[in-house]
């Protein structure tokens, strides 16, 4: 769509011209507000980009003020696809309460504040700042502090490592060991890396003190990827940096409090002193201090905001509306200062700013101010500075009413209008143009380079234009005479991308699953071929004077295995029942116990191949239906969706389409996170297969996913001839045996359902295509039942966290697999808080989310207390409409409560776990849970996911039983789900939740007691092979196993990689080394991550060249031994030994026959061993080539 054309066209109107003059002129005496009014939705978008086009150029940005945070962020993505360089400014929760919380806002509004500055070079500097009052208006740090904590590094200036880690630390920096998120920094040697927030994670390599070489890197690879600039300015992470003298003034402050209350018991008092005593220890001990903003009027007690940095024209769009959510919020901040006063948890402090006063904003001083609002309104206190009128009317859109739309185009050619039709699709475009002309109109593209305003504006016969995009609706504009028709079926929102993120490297589907077990000291872990042992860490070694490094395990009894750490490919760790808390039988060293329980494991597994290939081959032999290449009618219903898809599921989309062009049966698994837009993908299937003549069936596990689901395909599809129907709890008998026969009958196209569908007498006129949704939630025997109804249909199954026997036989190759990896725009992560139930909190957050227009769940899972909760809730909160669910409630009880909730009628609901799959209620934005300690890691998961499902930001609050023991398996569960807040998180929650609970019984009684006796990875892995081999396809052929023992140092020196955990992780990856290109990848990647390797590192990488190599070659054994080479082989090779002799003539080699037959020369004198033994098999392995 030609946005430039339509703002140059704007910019034409009389109003538009007067206004930009006024805010560019000289202010004389006191600056006054300008008002503007009469402007609708599709002119003001117009306008505000004109706008902020017009001003990105001048000396400081424009600042453009929205009432709400979902439309700041939707218009700053607008301008960023248009081009501009636009950053959100988004507001940050005060934390009045010592829990701890993420700081993921605070790095977007800090880059904000960096840009204005000016310490951020000017091609990253923001060209227009969106934002809202709230954020606009709270308390930050100042420009001069900001400048002091923001940290500059050069090639031109020397860089101080221990200087550089001390300021990252004041500024909000932590030091780990591995930089992986935003606000981390580490150091390694002579290597820095710091991850600033809203940018790429930036390596540092030092040689001495002066910088050789910068740039980004993959925080998933920790590999180079390109060189930054020069000069890199690194902002602080947190807004509230509290220095030393300001923690010895809050403990002072927090001492004089607690003595005020002195040893008063009433339960007020007791409660504060409590509060009150958690700050001081945190003071104390130098723990974080979540509670800061509490004491923000000490912290900053200038109350510098966004309104003292210089920014350009301030720009307030519905002013009255920003008037009014401004008073709301500093209403409840000053309700919660009360309340903190009244309960004695607040020591008095200064001045008392927290929020500044929306006056402020119109008294602004340092540029002008513009109010924007619809109809002319005075504001209180105001007196406008001018009063700009703009002339524009909506069009209503004409959702493809060619009839009204040709008489309303007429008329407005006959009034000398520039027209300009808006359409949604490229074949409605094509429609348009075809029906104008033969009409005898004009008609041309809009975003040609030859249409300008200047040959539009004034000229004769002008030519109907036509676009097509994402715009909010038609307009006309009085002058100059324009109007937008608006004909699409449905408008069309602003597309997305920011221009402050960077796309992140894409894994497979398999990295993006599996990559997430780490090894600790006391985990379980399993050999291969001394079975299941007790990992004790790593242990360095010296004999005959050469110094390895060798992974400690333990077996029953005294027994020790010291495993040389180029063989840690064949040990992983034990996922099974009771591998999280170590209560597992080791295995004993040498015992045939390991043999037999592994050669019992691998008959189990042959058994349950031929089950799966069976019944997953037999689809692939049946003749499946082949659906029908796109047509017009499916790209047409693509083009309808009106956000833009991820490229995730244009590629998951793509994938699906394919397989059902298949002539065999599709099966696929569509695997991604809560909310990564998995219905849509279904919905496109869906369409593809009723656009074929075929039936759909959509299974749900719930009566109310059921419902979302019917509601969801029926908005999505009113404009196509799809006939959509439901079974379920909702429906009465007389209307669910109706939908039953309609379905038999062919009258249905899509059915969807619960159980109901999987009946016996539940029977299709021409199945097509069956989606499964919530796959964990259904057993093994109900899934293949209803495969059975339609052996010749396509499977389509959907999960968030997919129980580990789908996903393996995903991997496995057995189903196929699309992961969407990517959440949709404007989506932030789910705030998440552990802490313990607290009544006053809970309170506050519910009054929260009410006070910003929107909805809460709260969670009680018991149906006994459920009202008893309630009526707590509404005593706390009295003008809040609170509702209740439950499964035992009756069907018209829980549709009624369900519309109830979609429709905004209840603000508050009190239910169970009946909301946990799929319920997608995007006003919905705080979670509670009560005695969240009862709940599996994938449900806590599963039911987070509930919230954050749009643009606003979401809050969870899982809390448990104040002054309750936690056993260990609930507290590892709530440190994960709180660790894994971000998006994507659904694999990793799937894989710990196994190793936190045990496999359990997933494939089957029979074959749970084999995977427990050798854990889950080893157990998949013979599962795997048993698959391949009863597939037929050939088994990649084992190599015998190479032990290398040469005289040198080769290991990982914890001076070179200092972090254990990261030394485990290259241990692994060096043991991989399978050839000269994996050499040299490893090397690359010990330079780029920890600097040029010492000969120890290097002599281990080569050790695992010469192992793979040794072991491609033949050799059981090779070993350095008083000067001498020793190649031990059980079939020695006489004609590739006199080749060597003839490569080697000085070197005497010789075989030696025996019990353990070796080959035996000398080792070169001028070369080190390890070359000389890699250029030694080189020239053996080539001797088989010839």
């Amino acid at each position: 769509m030609n946005y430039r054309l339509l703002c140059d066209i704007f910019r034409r109107n009389r109003e538009y011209t007067s206004l930009t003059a006024a805010l560019t002129s000289p202010a004389y005496g006191k600056r006054k507000p300008y008002y503007v009014s009469g402007l609708t939705a599709g002119s003001e978008h117009v306008f505000l980009h004109s706008l902020a086009e017009d001003f990105a150029a001048k000396t400081f940005p424009p600042v453009i003020m929205f009432a709400s945070e979902k439309r700041a962020a939707s218009f700053c993505e607008f301008l960023v696809s248009c081009g501009m360089r636009a950053a959100y400014f988004p507001s940050r929760e005060y934390c009045f309460s010592n829990i701890a919380s993420s700081h993921d806002y605070e790095g977007e509004r800090l880059n904000v504040l960096s840009s204005l500055t000016g310490i951020v070079p000017d091609d990253a500097r923001a060209e227009v700042i969106c934002t809202t009052a709230e954020a606009a208006l709270q308390v930050t740090l100042s420009a001069e502090e900001l400048r002091d904590k923001c940290i500059k590094v050069s090639y031109d200036e020397p860089l101080d490592t221990s200087s550089l880690a001390e300021k990252l630390t004041d500024a909000g920096y932590t030091r780990v060991e591995l930089v992986e998120s935003a606000g981390q920094f580490a150091i390694r040697g002579g290597i820095v890396d710091i991850c600033p927030p809203s940018s790429s994670p930036v390596r540092i390599e030092l040689f001495g003190d002066e910088i050789d070489r910068m740039g980004y890197f993959s925080s998933d690879t920790q590999r180079f990827t390109e060189y930054s600039p020069e000069t890199l300015v690194f902002p602080p992470v947190r807004e509230l940096m509290v220095s030393a003298e300001k923690r010895e003034e809050l403990r002072d402050m927090i001492k004089r409090q607690i003595r005020r209350l002195g040893n008063n018991t009433e339960e007020k008092n007791a409660r504060a002193a409590e509060v009150l005593g958690s700050e001081l220890t945190s003071l104390e001990h130098g723990f974080e201090l979540n509670f800061a903003d509490k004491y923000l009027p000490t912290l900053y007690p200038s109350g510098t905001s966004l309104l003292d940095y210089d920014c350009g024209p301030m720009i307030l769009v519905d002013c009255g509306e920003i008037e009014e959510r401004a008073a709301a919020q500093n209403a409840l901040i000053e309700q919660s200062i009360a309340d903190m006063t009244e309960n004695h948890e607040l020591p008095p402090q200064k001045n008392g700013i927290y929020l500044r006063s929306f006056e402020e904003i119109g008294d602004r001083q340092s540029s002008p101010v513009v109010f924007v609002d619809t109809l002319v309104r005075s504001h209180s206190g105001f007196t406008p500075a001018g009063l700009f009128t703009f002339n524009t009317r909506h069009v209503p859109a004409y959702s493809g009413n060619t009839a009204l739309f040709n008489e309303d185009l007429e008329r407005f050619r006959g009034e000398g209008y520039i027209c300009a039709v808006l359409c949604a699709t490229e074949n409605e475009k094509t429609a348009i143009s075809e029906d104008l002309i033969s009409r005898g109109c004009t008609a041309i593209q809009a975003d040609g380079e030859d249409v300008t305003a200047e040959k539009l504006i004034g000229g004769k016969n002008t030519p109907v234009l036509i676009m097509s995009g994402e715009f909010p609706g038609g307009f006309e504009l009085a002058y100059p005479k324009f109007v937008l028709l608006d004909y699409s079926r449905e408008s069309a929102k602003p597309s997305r991308g920011h221009y402050l993120r960077k796309a992140k490297k894409k894994k497979t589907a398999t990295e993006a699953i599996m990559s997430y077990a780490d090894l600790e000291v006391g985990d379980i872990v399993v050999h291969e071929a001394y079975g299941i042992g007790q990992y004790m860490g790593l242990e360095t070694l010296t004999i005959d004077g050469a110094s390895r490094d060798y992974v400690h395990i333990k077996y029953a009894g005294s027994d020790k295995l010291f495993l040389p750490v180029d063989q840690l490919d064949h040990v992983s760790k034990y996922i099974g029942a009771g591998s999280d808390t170590g209560v597992v039988k080791l295995s004993k060293m040498g015992g045939t116990d390991w043999m037999r329980a592994k050669s019992k494991a691998k008959a189990a597994t042959r058994e349950m191949a031929k089950e799966l290939i069976e019944l997953y081959a037999r689809r692939k032999r049946t003749k499946g239906i082949s659906f029908d290449p796109d047509d017009d009618m499916c790209r047409e219903f693509a083009d309808s969706f009106e956000y833009e898809e991820t490229d995730g599921q244009l590629a998951a989309i793509d994938d699906i389409r394919q397989d059902m062009e298949k002539p065999y049966p599709m099966d696929r698994l569509l695997c991604g996170d809560v909310g990564y837009g998995k219905t849509e993908v279904a919905l496109r299937a869906a369409f593809k297969a009723v656009m074929s003549g075929k039936q759909v069936a959509v299974l749900v596990p719930t009566t109310i996913l059921a419902y979302q689901h019917y509601q969801t395909f029926l908005s999505r599809m009113r404009a196509f001839p799809v006939k959509i129907d439901m079974v379920s709890r909702f429906r009465t008998q007389s209307e669910q045996a109706a939908a039953i026969r309609r379905a038999a009958r062919g009258d249905t196209d899509i059915i969807i359902g619960t159980h109901r569908l999987i009946s016996k007498d539940v029977n299709f006129f021409d199945l097509g295509l069956i989606i499964i949704d919530e796959e964990q939630r259904f057993g093994v025997a109900q899934k293949e039942k209803l495969k059975q109804l339609a052996v010749n249909a396509d499977i389509l199954t959907l999960t968030a966290t997919p129980i580990p026997r789908t996903l393996n036989m995903a991997m496995g190759g057995i189903v196929d697999m699309s992961v969407l990896e990517e959440a949709p725009g404007l989506r932030s992560p789910v705030q998440t808080y552990v802490m313990e139930f607290d009544e006053a909190l809970i309170n506050e957050a519910i009054r929260r989310e009410l006070r910003r227009g929107g909805q809460v769940f709260y969670l009680y899972n018991r149906v006994e207390g459920i009202y008893n909760v309630s009526d707590r809730i509404e005593r706390a909160i009295p003008d809040a409409r609170i509702a209740v669910a439950h499964g035992k409630m009756e069907r018209d009880a829980i549709e009624e409560v369900w519309d109830q909730l979609i429709k905004g009628e209840v603000d508050i609901l009190v239910c169970t776990t009946i909301i946990e799959t799929g319920v997608d209620i995007p006003n919905a934005n705080t979670l509670i849970i009560e005695n969240a300690e009862n709940y599996g890691l994938s449900q806590l998961h599963q039911i987070r996911g509930r919230v954050g499902r749009s643009s606003t930001r979401a809050f969870a609050y899982f809390t448990y039983k104040r002054g309750k023991q936690l056993t260990e398996i609930a507290e590892k569960r709530l440190s994960a789900i709180k660790e894994y807040a971000e998006f994507g998180a659904g694999f990793r929650i799937a894989l710990r939740d196994l190793e936190i609970r045990g496999a359990g019984n997933l494939l089957g009684a029979e074959q749970h007691g084999h995977m427990e006796a050798v854990g889950y990875d080893l157990y998949m892995k013979l599962l795997e092979e048993a698959v391949i081999e009863e597939k037929g396809e050939p088994v990649k052929k084992e190599l015998p196993e190479c032990a290398v023992d040469v005289r040198c140092d080769a290991y990982l020196s914890q001076n070179y990689i200092m972090s254990a955990p990261q030394r485990m992780d290259m241990y692994k990856r060096i043991a991989k080394v399978q050839n000269e290109d994996d050499y040299n990848d490893i090397i690359d990647e010990l330079c780029d991550r920890y600097g040029e390797p010492n000969s120890q590192a290097v002599n281990l990488c080569r050790i695992a060249w010469i192992r793979a190599m040794g072991r491609v070659a033949g050799f059981a054994k090779i070993e350095e031994k008083d000067g001498n080479i020793r190649l031990y082989t059980s079939s020695p090779d006489a004609a590739k030994i006199q080749k060597l002799a003839l490569a080697y003539p000085t070197l005497g080699v010789r075989v030696m026959l025996g019990q353990n037959p070796f080959i035996t020369m000398k080792a070169k004198k001028n070369m080190r061993n390890t070359e000389f033994l890699l250029e030694l098999l080189r020239k053996y392995t080539s001797f088989s080539d010839k």
